[in-house]
This record gives structure tokens, sequence and C-alpha cells, in this order.
């Protein structure tokens, strides 16, 4: 087994390149998250919440130990539907605020990177 790969509970190997861009992605949505909810009160709560998950998947993701692929699944199905949700409040602001803009790109990363988790850990 290659270093990039890692064996899981139940699980194949998995990628540790893609996890670490799954969780890098998670990271900056976080942070991205955070600074929009402090700028734009009207998607502070979806921001918040957004990067509540997001810091949870990543932290989620760092204690793989007795990680089962059911729930593994569902995390990331939360991390994309809570990312998705932000996107799309913050794109509805994005033309008048630029950080609006750039936690919507934060979110679109962190839940393409996350659906390619989940793509790797069913194939």
């Amino acid at each position: 087994m290659s270093d990039d790969m890692m064996m899981m509970d139940g699980m194949a190997a998995m990628d540790m390149a893609m996890m670490q861009a799954c969780m890098d992605a998670c990271a900056a949505c976080e942070q991205a998250c955070t600074v929009c909810s402090t700028q734009l009160m009207d998607c502070a709560t979806s921001c918040m919440n957004c990067a509540d998950m997001c810091g949870t998947m990543m932290r989620t993701m760092l204690r793989m130990q007795g990680m089962t692929p059911p729930v593994m699944m569902a995390m990331l199905d939360a991390c994309i539907a809570m990312c998705q949700m932000c996107e799309d409040e913050c794109r509805a602001h994005a033309e008048m605020s630029p950080v609006c803009a750039m936690c919507a790109d934060a979110c679109r990363a962190c839940m393409e990177a996350c659906m390619a988790m989940k793509t790797a850990m069913m194939a």
C-alpha cells in the first residue's frame, strides 16, 4: 500500500491526498463562512451552520478509527447539503458582497471535494 493510502475499518483503502483535499476545502469553507457571517447578517445563520458542519466533517476525518462506511457517507451527505444551502444563500448576495462571493466559491469547492470523497469511497 502506498504512503498516500490508508486502511479504515470496513472500508477500502482511502486516498490520503483526496482526503486532505476534502479537509482543506472544509477548512477554507469554514473560514469563509465565519467571515461572511460577520459581514452580511442576511446569510449569517447559513454561514455559521455551514462553518460548524465543515469543522465537524474535518475533525471526523482526522480520527478515522472506528468510522464505518455508512457513518462517513452520512457525514459527507450532510456536509454537501449544508454547503449547497450556504452557497445558494451567499450566491444571492455575491454581486454586492465580495465576501459572500468568496464564501459561495469556498462552499462550492468544499461540496465538490466531499462529492469526490464519496465517489472514491463507493468505488
